[in-house]
This record gives C-alpha cells, structure tokens and sequence, in this order.
C-alpha cells in the first residue's frame, strides 16, 4: 500500500526526439502544464505548442477529467524547437499514461501515433572524412 502512495506523490516519464530529452513530473493538482517553468500556452512557436498539447487533448476526449487533475513540470533541453516539441509531447503521454493506468487510453495514443509513446531511433549520421558531410564526397576531374 505505500508504494501505490509513494507512486501517487509523483512520477516522472521521459520523452526524446533526436537530441532533445524532455522529462515530464506529474503530481495531484489543479491541470496546471508548465514547460520549462512557463505555461504550456507560451511555447512558441504556435505549431510546437499544438503539437505538445497533443496527448492532452486526445486524453480529454477518453477522461475529462484526467487532465484537471494533475499538474504536470515539463523539463526540456537539447535538440531543436521542433524536436523539443515531440520530446514534449511523449513524455507528457508516457506521463498521462502511466498516471491513469488506463489501457484504453494507451491503445488510443498507439492508433493515433506510435510515436506518442514509442520513440524514434533515427539519429543523424556522423560526418566522415574526404568531404563535407556523412555520404557526399569531393568531385575527381582527370581531365
């Protein structure tokens, strides 16, 4: 019985996308999102924000009350503005899901994108000797 109240107090879910690693700690509260402690409503710019609130948005069609009930700190670093935005966005539906153990919820976020939920292995390739990037090399003339 402790561990579910420890489990309660708080938990953290951990989302990345390229480089960017955003870590997302939810508590009971009031449905107060802040990123990078400023509201979620101030992320600019406007399509990152969208694309972060994505998983609140999906979850308050399945239980409106899920996300009033919860404050949720999003901590955010590396990596691009786009990339911040889906590091976001997966770890507040880790969060949303681990916190309601709802697997009704889960199936929905995997239908709507597995990348909600699952992350991507893509990295960038790194740069190799003999030209200017990872594949691209220096033109030969023999004439």
């Amino acid at each position: 019985m402790s561990r579910v109240k420890a489990a309660r107090k708080g938990l953290v879910a951990v989302g990345w996308r390229k480089t960017a690693v955003a870590r997302a700690y939810v508590r009971s509260g009031s449905g107060v999102i802040r990123v990078n402690s400023r509201p979620i409503q101030l992320l600019e710019p406007e399509e990152a924000r969208i694309i972060a609130e994505e998983p609140i948005l999906i979850a308050n069609l399945v239980n409106p009350d899920l996300a009033k009930s919860i404050d949720i700190d999003v901590n955010v670093s590396g990596g691009g503005v786009m990339g911040q935005a889906q590091a976001i966005r997966m770890a507040i539906a880790r969060a949303l899901v681990k916190w309601s153990r709802d697997k009704k919820l889960d199936s929905i976020f995997r239908e709507y994108d597995r990348t909600m939920l699952v992350g991507d292995p893509r990295q960038t390739e790194p740069k190799k000797f003999g030209g200017p990037g990872p594949r691209r090399r220096r033109q030969k003339s023999y004439r």
